[in-house]
Order: structure tokens, then sequence, then C-alpha cells
């Protein structure tokens, strides 16, 4: 669907200090920051532990769990939030005292998602005595009662929305239960269990069992990771946790395993930002919870051994190469169907697709894509296992329609038609039998329509305006690239702008090189796909971000092309 380009309001307001350039103040005043504290937040700005809830009772579980050396287990998820929290959760505990510290993961295949009776069953051979979910747990009621009726103390430790009753835990730490008074609803679940750490270390300070302070800023590498590829918004909170972790891979001080991943992705770890965390160093750790088992996944984020962690990250690479391949089969598979959906073209303000032969770890992957390429909301299933007639399902909004709550009023209007779903506003989970699928398909299609607002079914690219020519250069490029960790809810600036077309080759089968003039300088840019768009025009205008071109390097420069139309 062809976007509309719309610019942002830039006021011209704030307290910034002179040092900060006009061309950032104007980007982070567009995104609603007023100084450089919320701009470009640091660890001091961090909202306190103490003021999430739930944090009493979840301290003085661990804490006494280290005093009387139980046998703890962290139950993780199997995508890069849930590894990471996982990873997060053994070594911080490590670090603050505990002995015996196990892990476990659930094999999406085998087990599906979270913490079932059936993961508690084959988790009772490790004899765990206090278990801690992480990134999962708050609609794990059968699991979580299994786990309470062997004896267990069990911790949630979550960032999920919960539904209208708890599950049965002992103590629950998640920023959006319905009582919880903290600012930031917003963290990931390996930001919570950061957080559970920062408020634990104090306890244990006040109950005089830390022999010393352990530095758990360490940890920020993974938190950073985590945080950006769940794709939760990067609030004032959150960007600081980034931009803390950003710093500690810069600067070669991240864990072995992140360490080798950056390298196998052949990112510059100096010059490492989030988008290449989002693009090329998460999805090596989500492939192996998607195709395989996110247990490898873990084992990289959790060995020292830098040796192990270029086997492990070399491991990773493969299975998410083919994990690519597998992806782009089903999304090709996909978009066939969409002539089918309507011969006119004429979509649906909401999607659903199924096919028997795709993979239950890349249907999330494959709505995303079909999102992109519709700017409708999508759900796509793939059975749960091969022949099976149970489906799983992701689901992947828009702007403006709340996912979860889309999935909870079609729950309200036909009980039991799914069999669990859950999630966040843009992203949502479910699972439902085989013969209930078109029944869903039409309750999930009406429901969106009766609250979608028409409106926003049109794409939209927001813009922070043009660039002059003399801001077309190395140093602005770095200016961006370095000012803050961009990713959702505070995007990477995008810009527009007119420019004559000198020239364009073809890259690789389908990307678009250009040589534009803008006055008297010649630009290069890049548009990804860009073959497969409108044809070039002699004058296009173009909506593109501004990047350093270290591949040439020098003060060289690229326009990376997000979308082009005729001028």
């Amino acid at each position: 669907m062809k976007p509309v380009i719309r610019r942002r309001e830039c006021p011209d307001t704030g307290a910034w200090p002179d040092s900060l350039p006009p061309l950032l103040r104007r980007i982070h005043a567009a995104r609603g920051s007023t100084c450089i504290d919320e701009a470009q937040p640091r660890l001091s700005n961090l909202l306190p532990p103490d003021s999430l809830g739930g944090m009493e009772a979840a301290t003085a579980l661990l804490a006494d769990a280290i005093a009387r050396d139980r046998r703890i287990l962290i139950v993780g998820d199997f995508d890069c939030d849930g590894a990471t929290a996982c990873a997060v959760g053994v070594r911080g505990l490590q670090m603050l005292g505990a002995r015996n510290v196990q892990h476990a993961v659930p094999n999406r295949r085998v087990h599906g998602y979270g913490l079932s009776p059936a993961l508690v069953e084959e988790l009772a051979a490790l004899g765990p005595e206090l278990l801690v979910t992480v990134d999962h747990g708050i609609a794990c009621h059968a699991g979580i009662g299994a786990a309470k009726a062997r004896g267990w103390d069990v911790l949630v430790t979550d960032h999920h929305l919960p539904g209208e009753v708890l599950p049965p835990a002992d103590a629950i730490v998640n920023p959006n239960l319905p009582d919880d008074g903290f600012p930031s609803k917003v963290l990931a679940g390996v930001g919570v269990m950061f957080y559970v750490l920062l408020a634990l270390r104090r306890r244990l300070r006040e109950r005089g069992m830390l022999a010393s302070e352990p530095d758990l800023s360490v940890l920020l590498d993974l938190v950073a990771v985590g945080t950006v590829a769940d794709l939760v918004p990067l609030d004032a909170n959150n960007r600081a946790l980034v931009a803390a972790g950003l710093r500690r891979l810069r600067a070669g001080n991240g864990c072995a395993g992140l360490k080798a991943l950056i390298e196998v992705a052949g990112r510059d770890a100096q010059r490492l930002s989030a988008t290449d965390i989002g693009f090329a160093i998460a999805p090596r750790i989500n492939a192996a919870g998607r195709l395989e088992d996110m247990a490898l996944g873990i084992e990289c984020l959790l060995t020292d051994d830098p040796s192990q962690a270029r086997e492990l990250a070399a491991v990773l690479h493969g299975i998410n190469a083919e994990r690519q391949g597998l992806q782009q089969d089903m999304v090709d598979e996909a978009e066939s169907m969409l002539p089918r959906i309507d011969p006119d073209a004429v979509l649906p303000p909401a999607l659903c697709f199924y096919d028997p032969q795709w993979h239950p770890g890349v249907v999330g992957l494959v709505a995303s894509k079909l999102k992109e390429r519709t700017h409708r909301p999508v759900v796509a299933f793939a059975p749960a296992e091969p022949g099976g007639d149970s489906l799983r399902g992701s689901a992947r909004s828009i702007p403006g329609l709340h996912i979860r709550d889309v999935l909870a009023a079609v729950d309200h209007a036909h009980p039991g038609l799914m069999d669990r779903f859950g999630g966040h506003a843009m992203a949502a989970g479910l699972s439902l039998p085989l013969h209930s699928l078109a029944a869903f398909r039409a309750a999930w299609q009406t429901q969106v329509a009766a609250v979608l607002d028409p409106a926003l079914l049109q794409a939209e690219l927001w813009s922070d305006g043009e660039l002059a020519a003399d801001q077309l250069d190395r140093h602005h490029a770095e200016l961006l690239r370095d000012a803050a960790p961009w990713g959702q809810g505070y995007p990477e600036p995008l810009f527009d702008g007119c420019f004559d077309v000198v020239g364009t080759r073809l890259v690789g089968a389908n990307h678009l090189k250009l040589r534009l003039r803008l006055g008297s300088r010649q630009l290069d840019a890049i548009q990804f796909g860009g073959a497969d768009a409108c044809p070039v025009t002699a004058r296009v205008r173009i909506a593109y971000r501004l990047a350093a071109d270290d591949w040439r390097g020098g003060d060289a420069i690229q326009l990376i092309v997000v979308h082009r139309e005729p001028a």
C-alpha cells in the first residue's frame, strides 16, 4: 500500500543546552522530549525499583531462597526477550549469592507457550523449590497451579497484560497489573527481571547478606538486546537502559555470547546501534526458539568461554539462515493468497492466513511482513504440530488498534472459540482448534471492523522534514546515529525531499542504487527492494534516513530510501 508522507510538528520549546545541535533539538522535541534528561536519559534517571509493585513479596522469596540455599529454577520463554531475561536472572542471582540456580525453557513444538502442566512435570526432575518465570507467567494459570501442587514457591515476573483473574503465584511483578502505580508500563520482560535484581540487591544489603556490592550494570548489554528485540516503546526509562547497554557493547564489554553474535552478524561493535540489535543480533537469538530449541540461545548468552560462544553463535547463524529461507517461502505463499481474498484487491480491514505446511515458529514474522505490505492487522496460523488439528497463531496490529483487546472482545463474544491468547497492543499470540478457524476468522474480522477507524488503514510515513544540502554530510549522519537509541515509540529520524535522478543501477536481486542531485551536490542512495517499486522518474520525492557509509569510509554518506514517488 502506498503510504502518505506527513511531517511531524517540531515545537521550538524546551530547555536545551547550547551544546546540543539545532537538528537534534528539533528531532527530540518532535518526539515529545522537553529537556536533555528526557531526550538522552542516563541510568541516574531510572525510576526507582521499589516503585514497581510486588517487589516486597518477590524480594522476600528470593532473599530467603538465597539465605537457605534453596534450589531456584528460572523458566524462560522462547523469544529473545525471554532468553535475555533468563540469562539476566541466572547471572544476576549468582552475582547476588545464589549458589543453586538452574534454568529451563519450553520447547515451542513440545510444550507450547509458557509454563504448562506438561513442562512442570518435566521440571520436577530438577527438584526446584522456588520457580521464577521470566517474560511469561501472567497467563499460565494451569502451569502455576501444577507447580504449587508440588509444593514449589512461584514468583512470576512478566510484562504481558493480565486477564481478569491472576494466577495463583506467591508473588507477581508486572508493571501492567491493574493496581500497579509504576509510571512505565512498557518495560520488557528482561527489564522487569533486571528491576527485580536491583530491588533484591537493596534487600540483601539491608539484611547484611552482601559481602561486597555487585555491579549489576554489567547485565545491561543483555537488557538492551532484549528490550530492543521485543519492540516495546522506548520511553525515557527504556532508553536509559538501552543506551547504557549499547555503551557496554560498543566498548567491548558485552558478554561473550553477544560479542560472538555481533561478530558472526558482520557488525562493527564500536558503532553498534539499536537497529543492528533489531535486525542482526536479535533475529539470530530468536531463530533458536523459532526452529530449534531456545536452550541454544540461552546457552550462548550464559557462557563466559569465548571459544564456546563463537561455536554457539555460528550454530545460531546457520539456524537464522534457515529461518530466513522458510520465512520468505511462507510470505510468498501468503502474498499469493491476497488476490484470492478479493479479486478487485479491495481488502477487508483485517486479514487471517493459514497454511497446513507452515511452521508455527515463523508465523509471527509472516504476520509482521503482511501487516507491513497491506497496512492491515493480520493474524497468521500454522499447525502446532505437523498434521495436528491444533493451531498456533500470531497477530500483528497497526497503530491505533489494540490487538489484545480485539482478541479479548472475540473471546467475550465467543467463549471457548480460542484455547488461549495473550499479548500487547501491537502483537499477540493465540491458539485454537483447526475446526474453529472459519468461525474465528469471521469473528476476528467483525470485531476489527467494529472498532477500527477506517482512516487508520491509510499507511503513513512521518517525516522530520527536509535536510538542507549542508546537513547531508558525515557529521550530521554520525550525530543522528549516536544521539539516542531510536526504536519503537521513539522512531529513528526520517526525512523527505525532492531530488533529481542522475543514474540508477540494480544491486543484488532487487535492490536499487540511485545517484541523486540536490542543487550542486550529488548523493548516493539505496532503496532495498526498490526494483519492485514504482518506475524511476527524472525527479523523485523520497522519504529517507541519513546514514554514514561505513563501507566506503571517510566522509561518505548514503541515503537509505524508505519510500519513493514521482516528484
